[in-house]
């Protein structure tokens, strides 16, 4: 088994948890009536690519090629506009229990196009471990009671559409995960992302513009103020730093076995705010997460099955002498 990297781990586990905890805040804020779920997004984006290139200015300057301002502007539909976007209208379309299920599909996505796009092995330790996961997510998801009733005639075509603009979402940020996994490497991690949210900001602005121009923003609580600032500084901007982190020193079937850490932290606002309490199921769930984030962790990767393809073929030769 490969070196374990605490800091990738850490850092992947990091960024769900906020981005668990975002649900939650999110969904208090939109309550509230005064700004929309395309507003909240469009405040994520331009918020977190404000903050970026702040944080670029406390750095040696760095010069990205024309070539991969390119590839930054491709990084940027699959992980941020794509993701975020597909998300927000998917959840508005479909029912917040399909859609918490639909997002545990996102590690087989990483897993599938791993093997398909970096050759990576699809092992059995690998599909034990995504299943475990998936298995613990959907108890927490269904024995919360997220998965509401939805009215028969919601149940149509939108509905269908609402689901699917999910699944895409899910799809879009494994491919982006998979595909720059290399890539990362060759900035520092604040020049990729303020060239990503640049670019996300510009390509959802005007999809947002209209909801931003009749915001209230005077009808604004300081509550709801402080959790748009959490949302914007916790769950964007120190997130996706965390996200490039572990992107850096994880495979991608591990980094994206995290996702399942989301459902875990929004269970526990709920219980902490009295919606929900702790029983074995709960517990169950949470060791079977866990259980599959290390057998994933586990499995052998690209490098060890061709190290130890080489190692059988010196004793095959070896023993032919």
């Amino acid at each position: 088994m490969e070196k374990i990297s605490w800091k990738g781990h850490l850092s992947m586990c990091g960024a769900n948890v906020m981005w668990g905890l975002m649900s939650p805040f999110a969904k208090f804020v939109m309550l509230g009536g005064a700004v929309t779920p395309l507003v909240v997004t469009d405040l994520r984006v331009g918020g977190a690519m404000i903050l970026f290139w702040i944080a670029s200015f406390f750095q040696k300057p760095e010069h990205v090629d024309h070539k991969d301002l390119g590839t930054l502007f491709v990084a940027s539909l699959l992980g941020i506009v794509f993701n975020q976007g597909s998300f927000i209208l998917g959840v508005s379309l479909s029912s917040p229990g399909d859609a918490s299920i639909i997002t545990t599909s996102m590690p087989l996505w990483a897993m599938i196009l791993a093997a398909l796009i970096l050759k990576e092995p699809i092992t059995g330790k690998k599909i034990l471990g995504i299943a475990a996961g998936a298995g613990g997510a959907l108890l927490l998801i269904l024995g919360s009671g997220q998965n509401s009733a939805v009215p028969a005639e919601e149940t149509d075509h939108t509905h269908i559409w609402g689901d699917l603009l999910v699944l895409f979402a899910q799809f879009s940020f494994a491919l982006y995960i998979v595909l720059f996994k290399n890539f990362v490497n060759k900035y520092s991690m604040i020049t990729i992302m303020k060239w990503m949210f640049t670019y996300a900001f510009i390509c959802l602005l005007p999809f947002s513009g209209s909801d931003l121009m009749n915001t209230r923003w005077e009808e604004l609580s300081l509550l709801e103020i402080g959790s748009l600032t959490f949302i914007v500084v916790g769950a964007t901007f120190l997130s996706y730093t965390l996200i490039v982190v572990g992107q850096k020193r994880l495979r991608p079937t591990v980094a994206g076995m995290y996702n399942y850490v989301q459902p875990i932290v929004a269970c526990a606002v709920a219980i902490g705010w009295g919606m929900d309490s702790f029983n074995l199921m709960k517990g169950i769930a949470v060791i079977f997460i866990f259980g599959g984030v290390y057998l994933v962790t586990a499995s052998r990767s690209r490098k060890e099955m061709e190290e130890y393809e080489a190692r059988k073929a010196d004793l095959v030769r070896d023993e032919k002498k």
